[in-house]
Order: structure tokens, then sequence, then C-alpha cells
């Protein structure tokens, strides 16, 4: 008997490998955070100061921004702008020395009456000082300079209640806040420059009352942009 030839043994298809359980997710999947939602905001106003982009431009961003879930749909809004920078939330090794800030801290701000009264004298209130939800100004035979522009805004609308007699109220406002308001003139002028931010998060800020034989006169500071709120501060969700 011849003895039978030596088959080949039949090739095994390579079969990949099987995925392991737990894959990392990658980094445009990871979900985004309060802080970097705000931080794309921030460079979007900027951007917008800078007149990189128009009115209708940065409101569609800032609403796209705080709307974003992952990381991935953050990415794209700022990515045409100078300022841009990867998002990258890889957390330091515990031994990493702390990176110094680049400015000094900004000193706490004051906690102030939620009124202010002039008679036969002046008043004023500017600087960093925290602005509740409501302030009654009275004026009489005197005057009031009020400057929100360093001032940390706790509530997201500002009423401001003005009574002039015989005195003047000023009332100066951030040129990135919306201010809104009016009020009666009786033999004297109760002026507001009425504007709506570009930001449809950002404070408003309503000026009203009467000015008797007085004035009242409220309108944006040109050059000054308000920085410090925090949509979850202000109850915005």
């Amino acid at each position: 008997m011849t003895k039978p030839e030596n088959q080949p043994e039949p090739l095994t298809q390579d079969r990949p490998a099987p995925a392991p359980a737990h894959a990392p997710v990658a980094e445009a999947e990871l979900r985004a955070s309060d802080a970097d939602r705000e931080r794309v905001a921030d460079l979007l106003r900027d951007a917008y100061a800078e007149g990189r982009l128009d009115v209708d431009e940065h409101a569609e961003r800032i609403e796209a921004a705080y709307a974003a879930k992952t990381l991935g749909e953050l990415a794209p809004l700022t990515r045409d702008l100078p300022s841009h920078r990867p998002l990258s939330f890889e957390k330091p090794p515990l031994d990493a020395p702390a990176a110094r800030p680049s400015a000094p801290a900004q000193p706490a701000a004051r906690q102030e009456a939620p009124q202010m009264v002039a008679i036969f004298g002046g008043a004023s209130r500017k600087g960093r000082w925290r602005v509740g939800s409501h302030l009654k100004v009275v004026a009489v035979f005197g005057g009031v300079d009020i400057d929100l522009s360093d001032a940390v805004f706790e509530s997201p609308e500002v009423v401001i209640d003005v009574l002039a007699l015989f005195g003047g109220v000023e009332v100066r406002v951030p040129e990135n806040v919306s201010l809104h308001g009016g009020g009666v003139g009786i033999f004297g002028g109760f002026d507001v420059k009425e504007q709506t931010a570009a930001d449809p998060y950002a404070p408003v800020v309503r000026v009203r009352g009467t000015a008797i034989f007085g004035g009242c006169d409220a309108k944006p500071r040109r050059g000054k942009k308000l920085k410090e709120w925090v949509r979850k501060q202000l109850g915005v969700e």
C-alpha cells in the first residue's frame, strides 16, 4: 500500500482581538463641566469685544457653549479664533508644583447697604462692591454717584429705585450689561440710555423713579466691561 500523501494543514483565519471591556473614552466625548463652558464663553466675549465676531455670531456661539454636553461640542466654537487652545483636562501628577497665578488675587468685594441717602451732601459707591437685586437711592439737596463698572453682581437683575428732590443721581454701568428703565421728571430730568447686551445671560440693570427739581442720569461707561458674573451664581440654568 502506498502511504497517503501529507495533506497541508488548513490555514486558520486570523481573528481580530476582542476589544477590552472598558475602553478609554475619547477626550472629545468627555462630559463638559460648568468651568469648561465658562472658559469658552470668556474667549467668545473677548473675541466679540475685539470685533472678531458680530452680534449674531457671538450670541449663537454663546448659546451653543452653555448648551454643550461634551468637550467635543465646545472645541469648534473657538477653533477659528487666535485665542483658541486645545481643550485638555489631564490632571497633573500629585507631586507637580502648583502653578503660580499670573496676576495678584482680587481683593474681596465690599458688602454694602441696599440703600444710599444724600441730604445736603453727597454719597458715592464705586470699586469692588457687591450689588444685590435691589438698591434704593434718595438725594435731597445732594448728589449720589453709583458706579457698577467693577461691582460684583449677585443677581441676574438689579433694580435701582431713585428719588431725586432738588438733587442729582448718576448711575454708570459696564458696557456689556443690559440697561433699561425710565422715570418721571417734574421740573427736572430722568434720562436712562437704554442698551441690550449681546450676551443673553448678561445681568440687567433697571433704573426707575422720580426726579423733582432734580435729575437722574444712567448710562453705560464705555471701555469698562463686567467680568465677574457666573451663570450658576446668578441662578441661570
